[in-house]
């Protein structure tokens, strides 16, 4: 299928493109969309992405929902296509194909296709939908997309992908004698029926994924810290089951990953299978670890339904099976019912039942919530109940907290005052009480926020108060040698933030947060550039200076933070990346890794890595020691269609 596209401006000499690199966000370049929904299910569809580079982004939309970062999709998919686009005297054009076997569609007769296209304009800040219903919900309503008929007589193969790669790596953890192993794997996809796929992995690695930039800490809670593994990011909307905020039934950095340490769990292999029959959408999973370090084999089996009722609308159930070496601890076993509900288009209703299952049997291993939401252009609104046993523990989930018995509320106004330069004012009022599942307090929080977006994108957030009541029932480890006690702690915080136009080549933005910390004070600072010369090279740079003064034992102390960022791209084919980190908390070391990838052909790749440091960062909570590693790898994958 081809698109031809002709996007017209008045003065092409402002069209911003500074992007060379595949598969990052164009947000602070102009670029172009396109929706297609080929399953006309008006539920999810695939999401091409180009900017006058003719620069490639791609992606899934899931149950009308983007990535978690309020993007228009989850990049995690990747498709074989093709793209090129050039500026012209009167804007810029850009031609795209797209094989029929990348939207996996063997239908021949009568085609009728969901379709919606996006330009957006940087310097403007300007978004333009063909088919939209309001500005809250952009491309993402795939149920108010338009139609594309009269296409007949596709014909078409299978969708069969096979991509072995090799892999020749130097490896040497702290304390233990360098390895120099070689190996290889092999990743395949196989579109069963126009609606089913089938992946399969062997031997899988993740030497190519991004490094995490390195987290502190600052509360008792556990981080959370998206997924970046190419097998786990595809089609992982099907298996999304939230249950509050950031908590997730099913989390997969989980499998892979050591919690603690952000260390590797070397994969088998796993098989995958993701796609709809009729109104059931289906996700299988199962995926086979062997043992390392303090880490035993396991097995991880994960199987979720949902079924279709009205358009964005669901029921749907999921069922998650952990086997492990472990003794103690040879079994957890999660499972869940979940539905949401969508009434008048801007009404929702979200509610969920969980439970877990593990040796011993303990009670109170359950998760039980509801809320109720309304989004509109000047509105937006949420009630949540939710109580959280003290022994709900989804060991292949996120979870922050258990033992909780919450009642949440928020509410946003937004007006767009005739005022030059802003586009709109939002101010907002949340109210947080969470007691214990004994009704004891536990946590307490109301916040009041006033933001501001301008038309050229610089924004500003500013919590005009923060007023917290946190118990501390185990001391947690902040920094080296200091712990908060127990206790129950009451402090309020502000918050001021500023980001600058996004239609400039360098641009910035700062964070400060100053007031109370259980039971002394603490001052965040964070500031982040990012300058973009020429389209080939670009530069970031970002600090965050955490100064606390706590009326402990060497309390007064201060952590910083840093990193920085190039890129350089030859082309849009040959790009290296190169970031540096440096943290002087508990780590106080300096990371680096430096990476050269040639896209030597669609969907085929030569990566070479050095990285010094950690891979991916803990996610438990008190901030706990990670292991270090100094690794040199050269990696190959050739992708093709038997």
């Amino acid at each position: 299928m081809y698109f031809g596209v002709h996007c017209y401006d008045s003065e092409p000499s402002r069209i911003i493109a500074t992007e060379l690199r595949r598969d990052v966000s164009q947000d602070l370049d102009d670029h172009f969309e396109i929706l297609i929904d080929s399953n006309h299910n008006r539920r999810g569809a695939y999401v091409f992405e180009v900017n006058p580079l003719g620069t490639q982004n791609d992606g899934l939309i899931v149950e009308e929902q983007g990535d978690t970062n309020g993007g228009d999709f989850d990049r995690g998919w990747d498709g074989v296509w093709t793209s090129e686009a050039r500026i012209a005297p009167d804007g810029w054009t850009a031609t795209i194909e797209i094989p029929f076997t990348t939207l996996n569609f063997t239908h021949s007769s009568d085609v009728a296709w969901g379709l919606n296209l996006k330009r957006f304009i940087r310097r403007k800040n300007e978004e333009d939908l063909w088919s939209a219903y309001r500005r809250t919900f952009g491309i993402t309503k795939v149920s108010e997309a338009g139609e594309l008929r009269g296409i007949k007589d596709i014909g078409s193969g299978r969708l069969f992908i096979v991509k072995p790669y090799g892999l020749a790596r130097y490896d040497k953890q702290t304390g233990e004698n360098p390895k120099f192993p070689f190996t290889g794997g092999v990743d395949i996809k196989y579109g069963l029926t126009s609606n089913l796929v089938l992946n399969l992995t062997g031997n899988t690695d993740f030497a190519d994924t991004e490094v995490d930039l390195q987290p502190f800490n600052l509360t008792p809670f556990k981080v959370f810290i998206p997924e970046k593994r190419q097998f786990f990011l595809e089609n992982a909307g099907i298996f999304n089951f939230d249950i509050g905020d950031q908590d997730q039934l099913f989390f997969s950095r989980q499998i892979g990953i050591d919690p603690i340490t952000g260390q590797q769990v070397p994969i088998n292999g796993g098989a995958r299978l993701t796609g709809t029959f009729g109104r059931l959408e289906v996700g299988l999973m199962d995926v086979d670890t062997r043992s390392s370090g303090p880490n035993p084999y396991a097995n991880y089996a994960v199987a979720r339904v949902k079924e279709s009722l009205w358009a964005g609308s669901y029921i749907g159930v999921m069922g998650i099976d952990k086997r492990s070496g472990n003794i103690q601890d040879s079994f957890n076993q999660t499972g869940g019912v979940d539905t949401r509900l969508i009434f008048y288009k801007d009404w929702f209703v979200d509610a969920h039942m969980a439970g877990t299952r593990s040796p011993g049997g303990p009670s109170g291993a359950s998760d039980v919530g509801a809320s109720l939401s309304y989004r509109s252009n000047w509105l937006d609104g949420i009630v949540e109940r939710r109580k959280i046993g003290p022994n709900f523990n989804p060991e292949v989930g996120f979870i922050e907290r258990v033992d909780s018995n919450e009642t949440y509320g928020n509410l946003t106004f937004k007006v767009r005052p005739k005022i030059s330069g802003v586009r709109e004012l939002q101010f907002e009022g949340f109210i947080l009480h969470a007691p214990d599942t004994r009704n004891e307090v536990s946590t307490q929080e109301w916040q009041g926020t006033f933001r501001a977006e301008f038309n050229n994108g610089a924004y500003t957030d500013d919590d005009i108060a923060d007023v917290l009541t946190q118990l501390i029932t185990t001391p947690f480890h902040i920094y080296k040698n200091v712990f908060i006690p127990n206790g129950l702690y009451h402090f309020a915080r502000h918050q001021l933030t500023y980001g600058s136009g996004q239609d400039r080549r360098f641009t910035y933005n700062f964070f400060e947060r100053f007031g109370g910390y259980y039971g002394g004070t603490l001052n965040e600072f964070r500031a982040r550039a990012n300058y973009r010369p020429t389209p080939k090279f670009s530069i970031s740079a970002s600090e965050t200076w955490d100064r606390f003064r706590l009326p402990l034992t060497n309390g007064n102390f201060s952590v910083v933070l840093a990193s920085l960022q190039g890129n350089y791209s030859l082309s849009r084919f040959l790009t290296f990346t190169t970031l540096i980190q440096m943290d002087t908390s508990n780590t106080q070391a300096v990371s680096a890794n430096l990476r050269l990838r040639y896209n030597y052909r669609p969907d085929s790749d030569i990566y070479i890595i050095y990285n010094v440091g950690t891979q991916f960062a803990s996610i438990a909570p008190a901030n706990p020691p990670q292991v270090r590693e100094t690794r040199f790898a050269v990696k190959w994958t050739y992708s093709f269609a038997p």
